[in-house]
């Protein structure tokens, strides 16, 4: 589908259940990164301000992907900041199983903004495939078994959202966001009050509908 405007973008994360403003802020974060220490130095050098192209993203292995309208909407970001025109068409959907050589996304734009853009967008597309991929495999392997697979609190800082979405694409189940949306006994719960059922009753006398 091809998903320019930016509108068609937005709509592509509400479905996805990602925060469209949110996303926006952690992407231009992850481009001022890339451009803290000044402009693209090497595409301005070698890229004429008039020069256009198509590229792709093309999965370099088999896997599930996940991330695809955040690398869409990275592309659509650096095009803005650079006051230009992109046409993005997404060729696969987020929680697809591609193999090696598949076209992804397919973007036409100047070419400055399509290499400025290109790293922050294959890290997203990259980062959070992996994941989705790692957790389709664990879901394969259990299939049948009425098992579910779920994930942890044991993310790249900044990136939990981003990354509990892509284990959703790969099959699984999030677990708890953060820590205050269920309560999690451990051990140092468990050192703090004595026992585990004097911890389980601490958090129903503080929190008592929220899951535990």
């Amino acid at each position: 589908m091809t998903i320019s405007p930016v509108s068609t973008i937005h709509t592509a994360l509400d479905a996805a259940g990602l925060d469209v403003e949110a996303t926006s802020l952690h992407i231009a974060a992850a481009l001022d990164e890339d451009l803290a220490w000044g402009p693209d130095a090497t595409t301005l050098a070698t890229i004429g301000a008039d020069v256009t192209g198509t590229a792709e993203i093309v999965a370099r292995g088999p896997g599930c992907l996940a991330g695809v309208p955040v690398a869409a909407l990275a592309l659509q970001i650096t095009a803005e900041r650079d006051g230009v025109d992109v046409d993005i068409e997404i060729l696969r959907e987020d929680g697809a199983i591609v193999a090696a050589g598949d076209p992804i996304l397919r973007v036409t734009g100047p070419v400055r903004t399509l290499l400025t853009a290109e790293r922050t967008s294959l890290n997203y597309v990259s980062q959070l495939s992996g994941v989705a991929t790692a957790t389709h495999h664990w879901v394969q392997a259990l299939e049948g078994t009425g098992t579910a697979v779920r994930d942890t609190r044991k993310t790249v800082p900044g990136l939990r959202v981003l990354q509990k979405y892509a284990v959703r694409c790969g099959g699984g189940t999030n677990h708890r966001m953060g820590l205050g949306d269920s309560a999690l006994i451990k051990d140092n719960h468990i050192l703090a009050t004595g026992s585990l059922a004097a911890a389980f009753r601490a958090v129903r006398e503080q929190f008592p509908n929220l899951p535990v």
